[in-house]
């Protein structure tokens, strides 16, 4: 039996399906990182894109699975990247939490602060989002804060935080400062705000 064809019409430019879903979700996450979602218009991305107006659904069931899936690929995104510096053993643990942040600093003066955090970006606007939104940024949040926490243990058991310290309590401070910390950064155009917020956090910890 032959398989149905998707909804909508081709791309403009010849490439296969897969590639211009992947243009697609590329684009999004570029467009989620610098603005809301109920702002985004679709209409940009798919000329962004090369995909003929009105097409999109040749891609994706609706807007609202294309942000679900959006999430999804910054989760996977941002876990590899906090991987790759808390996981570095050529650091102490707390060291590696100061190279995130020296490599946050870089990113948004390499965009010119346009572009912040998706997961961020996104709960500003969560009452105006499905209740299935809600949900997967909270599950997105937990799993940074537990990949955060697991350093905080094992700087815990280096002796570089004392063993009453409440790693995971430490970890959800950090998140939630920092979210912050990033809007400020965008909105006053400089890395002072996550410098301060670093600063404080790290003389803050229980030593």
């Amino acid at each position: 039996m032959p398989l149905s064809r998707p909804r909508g019409r081709p791309p403009k430019i010849p490439r296969e399906y897969s590639d211009t879903r992947e243009a697609l979700l590329r684009a999004g996450i570029e467009a989620l990182t610098e603005r809301g979602f109920n702002t985004t218009g679709l209409d940009g991305l798919l000329k962004r894109v090369g995909v003929p107006k009105g097409s999109f659904y040749h891609y994706f069931e609706s807007k609202e699975a294309f942000g679900r899936e959006l999430m999804q690929r910054y989760a996977q995104y941002f876990a590899a990247k906090l991987d790759h510096w808390l996981l570095n053993t050529d650091l102490a643990p707390l060291d590696r939490l100061a190279a995130f942040v020296e490599s946050a600093k870089e990113g948004l003066q390499r965009y010119q602060f346009q572009r912040g955090c998706l997961v961020g970006n996104l709960g500003f606007e969560v009452n105006l989002l499905p209740e299935d939104y809600r949900q997967q940024l909270e599950a997105i949040l937990g799993d940074w804060q537990q990949r955060l926490a697991r350093c905080f243990e094992e700087a815990q058991a280096q002796g570089a935080l004392t063993q009453e310290a409440n790693c995971q309590q430490l970890a959800e401070f950090f998140w939630i400062g920092w979210e912050g910390a990033v809007m400020r950064a965008r909105l006053s155009r400089s890395v002072m705000p996550l410098e301060h917020f670093f600063q404080f956090f790290i003389s803050s910890l229980p030593r």
